[in-house]
């Protein structure tokens, strides 16, 4: 579990302000970890960094380089010579072929 910065004071903007200087609070947020966002000097919402987040939900930061690595064996998989071919046959088939091919692998379940 990654472990949440606790900032010395949690900073707070209004909503317009926020609303013009969304940047602004963005870079506060990356620095701080959360920022309220206030109307009528009430909190209304706050905006979390995603380390803030990924520590309140239990999130474990997502591996991009697995995703990666899944996508490319995946797409490795469906360019085998058996799956182009059966690719090209799918694209000749007739809306009738395509029907009975769909009912015979329903039936097959």
């Amino acid at each position: 579990m990654v472990k949440s910065r606790k900032p010395a004071r949690t900073r707070s903007v209004s909503a317009t302000e926020a609303q013009n200087n969304f940047g602004e609070v963005l870079a506060r947020v990356a620095r701080d970890g959360r920022v309220f966002i206030t109307r009528y000097r009430r909190p209304e919402a706050v905006v979390l960094s995603m380390q803030e987040y990924e520590a309140l939900a239990g999130v474990e930061p997502v591996d991009l380089d697995a995703l990666e690595r899944e996508f490319d064996g995946l797409v490795a998989r469906m360019e085998s010579p058996e799956q182009h071919a059966a690719t090209e046959a799918l694209f000749r088939m007739t809306g009738a072929e395509l029907g009975r091919a769909a009912l015979r692998a329903r039936e097959d379940r």
